[in-house]
Parts: structure tokens; sequence; C-alpha cells
């Protein structure tokens, strides 16, 4: 085990995840945030879960539950939160002041080695982290929700950031079994909800001009395209649907285009689309708490099930 010290940046339900994730690793993490009560609770939620997936065989890493936990503090004084930290995960709401604000104080508590990572899923690291004196230790490591179930981290440099900043963001992320993409350079979205808003933009399109319903439109994916991505992308698609890319192109490519070409404008995401989806989606799982919090569990123990098949089937 490197005893490396890992400092998340507060409490919530990211945060919380991120901190299993490290812990899972091995490493030492302290969570930080301005209220003990949350830290108390974040505790708690980390405690409940990690027990519960211990017992149902799906806790991830090497060490026991109790062994996991016992790896992570808790903080309430910035200061001491990054003495000894040699990366810093920053989860606060998606707020570019509150985030600015941050790393502004980080800026100048941290040394030369700290990596400073942003788990924003929209902010550009140059709306981030721009005349910052330690620009070139900063990252964004977006993760997807929730990233203990879910491997893939989007690793976005500044235009400034260090190469090696990159690397070792990359390597950390390899050791803790996540599975990190670098990007070459930011762009809105970055690649993960590119590729999200443009199935739901065309999703919604379908649904609003009544060609399919609400729940069969979910069905197209979850029990077609959706098994395929499960494991390939829709790059490795094109190349095994025929004798490779270039086949692909040579078939497909007009086709494509004729296709491409009646798709509509950028939605709205207002009016009455939004009440037929809505009406849809509530009919099957109603807007109540109770019911949305067990819908959760379940999807997480859905893609629990799916990682743990797919680690299989990668050692087979």
């Amino acid at each position: 085990i490197n005893w490396l010290i890992f400092f998340f940046l507060f409490s919530g339900l990211i945060g919380r995840s991120w901190a299993m994730v490290f812990a899972a690793g091995g490493f030492k993490v302290k969570l930080y945030d301005i209220a003990q009560q949350q830290l108390t609770s974040a505790l708690e939620n980390i405690r409940k879960q990690m027990k519960e997936m211990e017992k149902s065989g799906f806790l991830k890493g090497a060490l026991s539950a109790e062994q996991q936990l016992a790896l992570i503090s808790v903080c309430t004084d910035l200061k001491a939160a990054v003495e000894g930290a040699t990366f810093i995960q920053e989860c606060t709401p998606e707020n570019l002041e509150l985030k600015k604000k941050i790393f502004s104080q980080l800026d100048l508590i941290v040394g030369d080695n700290v990596i400073l990572s942003s788990s924003t899923s929209c902010l550009l690291p140059s709306k981030l982290f721009t005349g910052l004196k330690h620009v070139k230790q900063c990252i964004v490591s977006h993760p997807v929700n929730p990233p203990y179930f879910v491997p893939l981290v989007e690793i976005v440099p500044h235009p400034e950031t260090d190469p090696s900043t990159t690397e070792r963001t990359y390597t950390l992320m390899k050791k803790i079994g996540q599975s990190p993409v670098k990007l070459n350079r930011e762009i809105e979205g970055f690649v993960l909800n590119r590729l999200q808003y443009a199935v739901i933009s065309e999703a919604w399109r379908l649904v609003g001009e009544g060609v399919i319903s609400p729940t069969d439109l979910d069905l197209v994916m979850s029990d077609g395209l959706g098994m395929r991505y499960a494991f390939i992308g829709p790059l490795e698609t094109m190349h095994l649907n025929a004798e490779g890319v270039s086949n692909y192109c040579e078939r497909y490519a007009e086709g494509m285009r004729l296709v491409l070409n009646t798709f509509g404008p950028v939605p709205e995401f207002s009016g009455e689309t939004v009440q037929k989806v809505n009406q849809a989606l509530s009919e099957k799982i109603p807007v109540v708490p109770k019911v949305l919090d067990a819908r959760r569990k379940w999807r997480d123990e859905c893609l629990t099930g799916l990682a743990k098949l797919k680690t299989q089937m990668k050692s087979d």
C-alpha cells in the first residue's frame, strides 16, 4: 500500500464516492467540509454502503470494509486538511464562482507537487484555473456518477497544465481501478457529455415528433445499443460491423449522411415534450424520494453486477 494522503473537498455524493474509490485502492483519504454535521453524515453513509457491499460481495479492493473505513478521516479546517496531501479532488456544486474561490484558497496553501483536480462535469479548465500560481498542477478529473460503480474518468488539462500532471493523474486513476481517458485539449461538455447530449437530443426529437413513446425509446438503448456499448464503443462497432472501418465507410457513409441530414435543430427541452416524457417516466417511476432512491439503488446494483461481469470477462 502506498500511504499517500488524498484529500477531497466537500462531502456530498461525488465526494463520498471518490473517497470510497481511493480507500478501496488503499490510499488515505481526508474528507473536508465546512460543516461537521455533513462530515459525520458522510462517514455514516460510507460505512453503511461499504458494509452492504461487503455483505453482497461487491466491495472493491483487497482490503476489508473496516480496513478501508480506517483510511478515511474528516476535517473542517482547510489548511489542516491539505497538509501532506499529494492529490486534491474538489467536489463542490457546479458553480463557477464557488469553485474558483476554493481553488484560489488552495493556491495559497499548497506546495509545488500537489495535483489540484476538479470533478466538474462542464466547466472548462481555462475558466477554473487561469491566473492561479499553481496552474501547471491543475487538471479536471471528471467522473461518471456514481464513480464507485462506473469507472470512466475524463482527464482534461488547462492549456498551461504540465504534461507530468496529466500523466500522474492518469497513472493514479489506473492504480485505483478507474478507466481514465485523456483529452488532448479542453472542449465544451468534454467527450462523455457531448456524446450523451447527442443521444438525448435525438431521443427528444423522436419522442416529440411522435415517432416512438418515451418508454420504448429507452428500451431501444437499454435492450439494443446499450448492450453492445457496455463492452465496445461506436468506432469498434463500425469496425466489427463490416470488414474494418474503411469498408464500413464505403458501405454505409451515404446512408448515414442521408439520415443525419434529416436531424432537426437542437431542441429547446421545454413545452409539450417535457410533459409527455415526464408523464411516461413518472408512471414508471413516481417522483417520490423513496421510490427514486430505490430505483437508483437498483441501478447501482445493476452497474455493480455489470462491472463484476466485465472484470471477469477481461481476466478470462
